[in-house]
């Protein structure tokens, strides 16, 4: 049986692991399933898809920064794409474009399920304004926490994504208000922290406040391996319960994997092996 192709798109690609992690679906669910890893110039993501499409590819992943240039090329997206306004899985089905976004629900998943932690009746900070906290804010609300915070340096652009979500956040009943960094002082502590901000993959300092933590809080870095490993010593130290962005990564893959192939695989044994292998182990 001839495999179909599948490939991830970014800027930089090399380090991705979704090629591993898609070749373990594959081989777990029986699809016949080729999927490699695309260097798109910065500007040349259109051309690099066309191409793809153009050789017989069947869908991609996107990864930065050619997110909110993907949902341009759709011609239909999910509702929680244009929610978030960009898109991490396209699907291409002849003349047609279908674009999803699975970073959030991967999330989601990966708290709820991975790491065992109900977001029902929680209270959740949301640090950054970005690509990847529009990614993940719709799915968190629809977990119906008791509230979300989205703190960011420029409390213009939290703002702007609050409102964006305004509508959603009113119909799952969950308060949400935007405030900037530096008024995260007076507002207590929370019982998640998200770290959806690019400080980790800089080495910056961890941006926010240890008052927002309290004893037990579930700290969660989208990030993983090396450039995590700053948020998460941070959060161990101050009593959190410290997460990775691994198993988001793994949960965001099996739904685009769904959107794809219209098979859901398992994860669990997926995210352990993976973990294990980029321990060395």
């Amino acid at each position: 049986m001839s495999a179909d192709r599948y490939a991830v798109v970014g800027h930089p690609v090399e380090h991705s692991k979704s090629p591993w992690i898609h070749a373990r679906f594959a081989a777990l669910t029986g699809q016949a399933v080729q999927y490699d890893k695309l260097l798109a110039p910065l500007d040349g993501f259109v051309e690099t898809i066309a191409r793809f499409r153009a050789s017989g590819g069947r869908g991609c992943n996107v990864t930065v920064p050619f997110k909110f240039e993907a949902i341009a090329l759709a011609t239909a997206v999910s509702d929680r794409a244009r929610l978030a306004g960009a898109c991490n899985t396209l699907r291409f089905d002849g003349t047609s474009v279908y674009g999803d976004n699975t970073d959030g629900v991967g999330l989601v998943r990966d708290i709820e399920q991975g790491a065992g932690r109900a977001i029902a009746g929680q209270r959740v900070l949301l640090v950054g304004a970005g690509g990847a906290a529009a990614g993940v804010l719709g799915p968190l609300l629809q977990a119906r926490p008791a509230g979300i915070v989205v703190a960011n340096r420029t409390v213009a652009k939290a703002q702007t994504l609050a409102d964006s979500h305004a509508a959603l956040a009113a119909q799952a009943a969950v308060p949400l208000q935007a405030c900037s960094l530096d008024a995260l002082q007076a507002l207590g502590a929370f019982d998640m922290v998200v770290n959806a901000t690019a400080s980790s993959l800089a080495g910056d300092a961890v941006p926010v406040p240890a008052s927002v933590l309290r004893p037990g809080s579930l700290a969660v870095d989208l990030m993983y391996g090396a450039a995590a490993q700053g948020f998460l010593a941070w959060a161990r130290r101050h009593g959190a319960e410290p997460r990775d962005g691994l198993g988001m990564l793994v949960e965001q893959a099996a739904e685009s994997f769904a959107v794809w192939r219209g098979v859901r695989p398992p994860t669990s044994s997926v995210l352990r092996d993976l973990r294990a292998l980029l321990q060395g182990g």
